[in-house]
């Protein structure tokens, strides 16, 4: 009898329970694909969220150089190796510095520039196929795997950035001016173009697993359309004006320019950049801020089917 009573009440709560349930209204879990309408509501979702953000790109971060000894200190070294290199080897050995003065300086700055928007593409590709499993089981906003991407590579950056700065202190002298005007600005020009392309082509990749590999031969040729092994003044020289001017349409270009203005003090006496840099690059970023919104709306509206597809 006692045992009835029990199941008697453990069906009458869970009567209750689903009564309650019924009674609830139901809650939109997925982001609002208006175009115009949906961006706050999207953009207040990645705020609220922006712990878990921090969190995954520590997480990316080491998970670079999981189970070795020297951790982080390998971001340090590799990007002194590659200076060295650049100094004796191709400045010294091969006679690169005839050509530019204090080469490995230049050289260096352009690929410290290139490597952070190259590191935000790459991995923002990848990054939804490659948290897949949390997509599958949680609602969040999805937009946090390819920012975290972008987190861990700007980390990396500033490692580089630290190498770039102690020597172009060493060798060439460091202007204040330029340093403090050019590089955030050619850093911010880098972060909104690899944010914004990272964002589509990070949703495109889900259902098309090619473009991941797409994306390496891209960027493989878009290395060779920045101004880092060579200098503005062989594009000047050796190109038409038509085709010089197409050439400076290209953002990483410009985000290149701004960071060897702003570490390169050779460049003050013998180099030769393109007119109205800054307002360049100024205007890059605008353009790139609205080509994130637009391309975070497409991601917004795709998202909705990645546990699907993936």
């Amino acid at each position: 009898m006692l045992e009835s009573e029990k199941t008697e009440s453990a069906s009458r709560e869970a009567k209750a329970r689903f009564e309650g349930l019924g009674k609830q209204g139901m809650r939109v879990v997925a982001p609002n694909t208006d175009f115009f309408g949906g961006a706050a509501a999207s953009l207040k979702d990645i705020w609220d969220h922006r712990e878990l953000w921090w969190l995954l790109t520590k997480r990316e971060t080491k998970a670079r150089y999981k189970d070795s000894a020297g951790g982080f200190v390998w971001s340090l070294i590799r990007p002194l190796v590659m200076l060295m290199i650049y100094y004796f080897v191709i400045g010294r050995i091969l006679g690169a510095e005839r050509m530019i003065d204090d080469f490995s300086i230049y050289i260096f700055a352009g690929l410290t520039a290139w490597t952070l928007f190259a590191s935000i593409i790459s991995t923002s590709t990848a990054s939804i196929v490659a948290n897949s499993g949390i997509v599958k089981k949680i609602y969040l906003p999805r937009e946090i795997f390819p920012f975290s991407s972008a987190g861990a590579a700007f980390i990396d950056f500033l490692a580089q950035f630290a190498i770039l700065f102690v020597a172009a202190w060493l060798i060439g002298g460091i202007d204040w001016i330029h340093l403090v005007v050019y590089v955030p600005v050619a850093t911010l020009l880098m972060l909104v173009w690899g944010l914004a392309l990272g964002l589509f082509l990070a949703a495109a990749n889900v259902y098309l697993r090619d473009i991941q590999y797409l994306v390496d031969v891209i960027l493989s040729i878009g290395f060779w359309m920045t101004p880092s092994l060579y200098s503005y003044a062989m594009v000047a020289e050796r190109m038409p004006e038509w085709l010089v001017n197409l050439y400076l349409l290209n953002p990483t270009a410009i985000g290149v320019f701004g960071m060897q203005q702003g570490t390169w003090t050779a460049g003050d006496l013998t180099g030769v950049w393109p007119d109205h840099l800054m307002i360049r690059m100024l205007a890059m970023i605008g353009v790139g801020l609205a080509l994130l919104f637009v391309n975070q709306r497409i991601f917004a509206r795709l998202q909705r089917n990645f546990a699907q597809e993936i």
